[in-house]
């Protein structure tokens, strides 16, 4: 097994705006490889299938063991986690490239901040008041917290926004990572404070009436976060949230009327 190899075929850009290209190289085969070891190789050795010394690879990674979501990828095709992704379950030679649904950056490395600026647009976090102690937080039941963990485990590796096909520049759709958020923050007894302009934003443009259901986000979701479940509930929060704005419309008209106007 000494001389076994692995044969990688990486799809390049040096910018945003230059031409992609595509460039071989061959590493030595090791027991337990992954993509990330074999991009780490290419590092510290950058020298291509013809023997060219080249810039090395550009790609995004940090914890190594699928906590961080950074090393989402394109690997044969398919989107994938590349710190989870064996050498050895891979058909060669192995095709790399980066997720076509953002800007690239460099390389393997592209633009996920479309992601955080969702969250912002769906207020995704819990608030507080100040950066002082607050002392405990509310108590939250273990029903709850049950349900609430799942959910919690989204790394933003945006692998469900990359296979949606409804995440795209015609829609402006937020994605399935993003309305979990919604599901999540709703259930916390903090940040349900801000329940209501989270369910007006899913009313907006970009919102859930813009998801198909098609269903592939919950597939290709590496933490098996109920991602289906989490639109179906979010998208009855909204509903509920509609009737009860267009129930309370004519209250609110008749206490703005003055005395006497018809």
């Amino acid at each position: 097994m000494a001389d076994k190899s692995v044969r990688l075929n990486i799809k390049r850009q040096n910018s945003s705006e230059s031409q992609p290209y595509w460039e071989e190289f061959e590493l030595q085969w090791r027991p337990g490889m992954n993509v990330i070891i074999a991009l780490m190789d290419i590092a510290f050795n950058p020298v291509n299938l013809q023997g060219k010394q080249i810039a090395p690879i550009v790609y995004d990674s940090n914890c190594l063991e699928e906590a961080c979501g950074s090393c989402a990828m394109l690997i044969n095709g398919q989107a994938a986690m590349a710190c989870s992704s064996l050498i050895d379950k891979l058909d060669q030679p192995i095709y790399l490239e980066p997720l076509s649904r953002f800007p690239v950056v460099r390389d393997l490395s592209v633009d996920r901040s479309v992601l955080f600026e969702d969250l912002k647009r769906v207020y995704g976090w819990v608030p507080i008041d100040g950066t002082y102690a607050l002392g405990p937080g509310p108590r939250i039941d273990p029903t709850v917290q049950e349900l609430a963990y799942p959910l919690s485990r989204c790394m933003s590796c945006c692998l469900c926004m990359e296979v949606c096909p409804q995440f795209n520049e015609s829609t402006d759709f937020v994605g399935a990572a993003t309305i979990n958020q919604v599901r999540l923050f709703n259930m916390h007894p903090t940040g349900a404070h801000l329940r209501h302009q989270r369910l007006d934003a899913m009313m907006g443009e970009g919102g859930i009436h813009e998801c198909s259901y098609a269903g592939n986000c919950v597939q290709i979701c590496p933490k098996n976060i109920p991602l289906t479940t989490s639109i179906s509930i979010v998208n009855g929060q909204v509903i509920r949230q509609a009737i009860s704005d267009l129930l309370q419309k004519p209250e609110l008209t008749s206490a703005n009327q003055k005395p006497g106007h018809r």
